[in-house]
């Protein structure tokens, strides 16, 4: 990506070449800003996972390299994502989130002598209902986003994906920027599509849903994300976040009880 008339058009020192990856599926609403935050890299490369709407036209007019591929889920997209990079050094952006102009210059810095890390932790600011999260379990939700791709691949439970590094990992300070969801009613329809993901998963692997997990575990979420991380510091709003949290917690292992056979399904 070129870096001409952008606010990040200066790189910092000399650094080891980036691409940045972005998985998308009817993002075009979105897929502009996040491309326009990542000009600083030498190349952008989107796998859109069957978007019915302009993505693809969007991030081909900004410079993107696209790549339209079917969706098997968040884990194994964003492997695909990272082997379809040109470069050695990969950082992982999703649609709704943003890199600032500060957290660009990091990255440069680093990039110039990565040292022995095999990539590097970023915290994640989420802006929800118009404001930015300060407390909870939204916050500092440190994530591995920038790692040298031969060192790393991707692993964990759709549709909680994460990055696994083969070495050490250093800490970048300057947050990425997220914002999560376009409105509530998303909001409320990710957590019913993500429970249902998550209790699928969890029938594959042959657990079970006990009365503790759909009776304590939603109880234990609220209190860990209201009192344990300061929730309560975000006013209401981590009270909310809190509350939707537990559903969530509740709707996943529910869903996994109500599905199975014997007396927890009752």
């Amino acid at each position: 990506m070129s870096t001409e008339n952008h606010d990040h058009s200066d790189p910092g020192p000399k650094r080891v070449r980036l691409t940045v990856a972005i998985i998308a599926c009817d993002e075009a609403d979105r897929i502009g800003e996040a491309i326009e935050s990542a000009r600083f890299a030498d190349e952008v490369v989107v796998v859109d996972g069957g978007s019915r709407d302009d993505t693809v036209a969007v991030a081909k007019a900004l410079g993107a390299r696209v790549v339209v591929l079917d969706w098997p889920g968040h884990v194994v997209q964003k492997q695909r994502a990272t082997e379809l990079a040109s470069h050695d050094w990969v950082f992982a952006l999703d649609a709704d989130e943003r890199i600032p102009p500060a957290l660009a210059e990091e990255i440069c810095v680093v990039l110039a002598d990565p040292g022995v890390w095999a990539g590097f932790t970023v915290p994640r600011r989420t802006w929800w209902m118009g404001a930015a999260v300060e407390s909870g379990t939204w916050w500092p939700d440190r994530r591995v986003r920038l790692f040298a791709r031969g060192r790393a691949r991707w692993g964990g439970e759709d549709p909680h994906d994460h990055v696994i590094l083969r070495g050490p990992s250093g800490a970048l300070k300057v947050p990425l920027e997220h914002h999560a969801y376009r409105n509530l009613a998303e909001h409320l329809a990710t957590i019913a599509r993500y429970a249902r993901i998550q209790a699928n998963g969890l029938r594959r692997q042959g657990r079970r849903a006990r009365w503790w997990d759909w009776g304590l575990r939603p109880g234990a979420h609220f209190a860990k994300a209201l009192l344990l991380k300061g929730g309560w510091r975000d006013g209401v709003r981590g009270v909310c976040l809190a509350w939707l949290g537990a559903a969530h917690v509740a709707l996943k292992w529910g869903l996994l009880a109500l599905e199975q056979p014997g007396p927890e399904s009752r």
